[in-house]
């Protein structure tokens, strides 16, 4: 059954909102009408390209060197924090999204798990909206880079390769990353911002661990070696460009076993 009431109908058109509060309702309303079972997945095999997810006209993208760089010991500089984290977790958004909308032919709960975790980061962009508002700032007052749709293009052609790059790469690089910067705002006295990354942490190791779950099920219906595979994507899609330290403890609790956890290094050196 197809029409403009299928899942990767309107998860296209989700997709394709660009404005922030819209999309983020939009997405609500279709994970509802999911989850009461009001929705048939799509008969096509394939679906329509999407290069360009829906944004606003800001923030200015730029590229990453010329982003300006702000210690977090003073209240700009966690602003500029803030609406960094708020622009990931927007393309996060659009992220899991596309996973739904794209890859035609899964299970129904490899559908749910992605439209589940597009929700908590529509919740942690709403958070960091939230933060800047109440700071008389918003979403689009910083300028930010778009590179981190650059993960959907370079596997917009195999779910295997998005499962490895998005969340074993891309989200679990937050793992790596997180920690230190609490520690960093708990030491400025920024209770607030906190606050709100304590919560994006939790939820991202959750977020994590379904990646791994669903690169793990898609390499036993191929029938290859997770570890190898993983390891020949990131050499060829993602250039080596893995980066250290890792979060052991946190990568574990996401599903990372041991033997990855030392491929990690392996990989992340010189990164």
């Amino acid at each position: 059954m197809t029409g403009p009431d299928d899942l990767h109908t309107l998860a296209g058109t989700v997709l394709l909102t660009p404005v922030p509060v819209a999309k983020c309702a939009a997405l609500a309303t279709l994970r509802a009408r999911w989850e009461k079972g009001e929705l048939p997945v799509s008969g096509a095999v394939a679906a329509r390209a999407i290069d360009d997810p829906g944004r606003p006209a800001r923030p200015l993208l730029v590229p990453p060197a010329q982003l300006p760089r702000r210690g977090l010991g003073t209240a700009a500089g966690r602003l500029a924090l803030a609406h960094a984290l708020a622009h990931i977790e927007f393309n996060a958004i659009n992220l899991a999204v596309d996973a739904v909308y794209r890859f035609r032919g899964m299970p129904g709960a490899f559908y749910s798990d992605w439209l589940g975790v597009a929700s908590e980061e529509a919740s942690h962009f709403e958070l960091l909206s939230g933060y800047l508002r109440a700071r008389g700032c918003a979403y689009g007052d910083f300028p930010a880079h778009g590179g981190l749709w650059e993960a959907a293009c370079l596997s917009a052609d195999d779910v295997v390769a998005r499962m490895a790059l998005v969340p074993r790469v891309l989200e679990a690089r937050g793992l790596d990353v997180t920690p230190p910067l609490i520690a960093k705002l708990r030491r400025a006295g920024d209770a607030a911002l906190v606050t709100v990354l304590e919560r994006i942490y939790t939820d991202e190791i959750e977020h994590v661990r379904i990646g791994n779950g669903w690169f793990e099920w898609l390499c036993a219906q191929r029938g290859a070696d997770p570890r190898a595979l993983f390891r020949t994507l990131i050499e060829s899609r993602y250039a080596g460009r893995l980066r250290g330290p890792f979060n052991r403890e946190a990568r574990a609790a996401a599903g990372f076993s041991a033997a990855e956890l030392h491929d990690l290094d392996e990989l992340g050196k010189g990164g």
